[in-house]
């Protein structure tokens, strides 16, 4: 009795598909247990990479910026070293990944007809043509120089530390002051533009004997006057940045996440970063779309889903990007976990069809007729 019983709770047990015949030793037949093997897989979720190209405009002042009011007339010249960051351009783009919460288990002869990506997500039934492109390894940079560009500026002068002594200090030369050296470099300022333009008028008493040795003239007073001024209204140089950032949507999402933050001091920064201003994407779903899906996934088939193969229907979503209130992008994504999931018809998994998937979002791309 006690052998009966433990036969019993043996076969309740184990996972079996089914029982099958086999002759023992003595030739007689006995029941076995026929196990069901099956292949793993999973449908994917759709993530939101988020690219952002940025650019830093590193300043340093030039040494007589303080005076640039009193001898050139310019107001608001910066006196202090800084970087100041812009946000240029931002765009989207999605990428797949399995989606933990949608593993199955392909039974029995079935899984012996699909075909899977690289990372394990369903890709085809009963098909040997399917291309499946390997997901690229993505390296997301969110770190750049921080400190900010040393300028040079050229000493243009004619005496650059002193001046000629006379009998009052007993000719020693002086060292000229700060002040002083700038008056002579903004002196220096306009005499070019005085000779530009009598360069320009005709009205010097010699002319560049062509239209070459004009335009060259013409480059080297700009050129002269340029560096001259960069010593009152300073230096800059603007670099170019890249950066990107990762986002999975979660199915019951509906509100706005902090996916990074932005500072015009400091510029692209980590969603931890609090010295930075936050930047917000918000998901908005169509939610008629997967209503509708819902109510139509389920099956008047009885055996629907034994197969194990499921397909996903995924949902759409509004999304946009968000700093200080202002919207700087907007798209229309399709996001597979915004859907649902349904099992293929058992009709379209006995060889005569071959199915393909959608790799980005699990949904069906093609039936075709054997």
């Amino acid at each position: 009795m006690r052998v009966l019983i433990f036969i019993v709770a043996i076969a309740v047990a184990l996972p079996v598909f089914g029982q099958r015949k086999k002759k023992d030793e003595e030739g007689l037949e006995v029941t076995v247990p026929e196990f069901v093997e099956g292949v793993m897989y999973s449908l994917p979720q759709t993530g939101i990479r988020v690219h952002i190209n940025a650019s830093r405009t590193d300043y340093s002042p030039g040494p007589y910026s303080r005076f640039a009011s009193q001898l050139l007339g310019l107001e608001e010249v910066k006196t202090q070293v800084g970087s100041e960051w812009e946000i240029e351009k931002v765009w989207f783009e999605t990428y797949s990944e399995p989606d933990p919460n949608q593993v199955y288990k392909a039974l029995g002869d079935y899984a012996s007809l699909i075909s899977l990506t690289p990372c394990g997500c369903l890709a085809g039934i009963n098909t040997t043509n399917i291309v499946t492109e390997v997901n690229k390894v993505i390296t997301n940079p969110v770190s750049y120089p921080s400190k900010s560009k040393d300028f040079h500026f050229f000493k243009l002068s004619d005496t650059p530390f002193y001046s000629v002594g006379d009998s009052t200090n007993n000719f020693r030369p002086a060292r000229l002051s700060l002040e002083q050296k700038a008056a002579e470099a903004a002196t220096r300022i306009f005499e070019c533009r005085r000779m530009a333009f009598e360069l320009a008028t005709g009205y010097l008493d010699v002319v560049p004997p062509d239209g070459k040795g004009y335009e060259v003239s013409m480059k080297q007073l700009e050129s002269l006057e340029k560096e001259y001024l960069s010593l009152f209204i300073g230096k800059n140089e603007t670099g170019s940045y890249h950066f990107s950032f990762e986002y999975i949507p979660q199915p019951n999402t509906n509100k706005g996440e902090v996916i990074f933050r932005f500072s015009e001091e400091n510029g692209v920064l980590e969603k931890t970063d609090l010295t930075g201003k936050p930047v917000m994407i918000e998901l908005t779903k169509v939610a008629g779309l997967t209503n509708n899906y819902d109510r139509l996934k389920a099956s008047d088939n009885p055996e629907a889903g034994e197969s194990g193969i499921y397909y996903r229907q995924p949902g759409m979503a509004d999304v946009k990007l968000v700093y200080e209130l202002k919207t700087i992008a907007t798209a229309s994504i399709p996001v597979a976990q915004f859907g649902v999931a349904a099992p293929v018809p058992e009709l379209y998994l006995g060889g005569m069809y071959s199915l393909e998937f959608h790799p980005e979002t699990g949904a069906i791309k093609e039936i075709i007729q054997k």
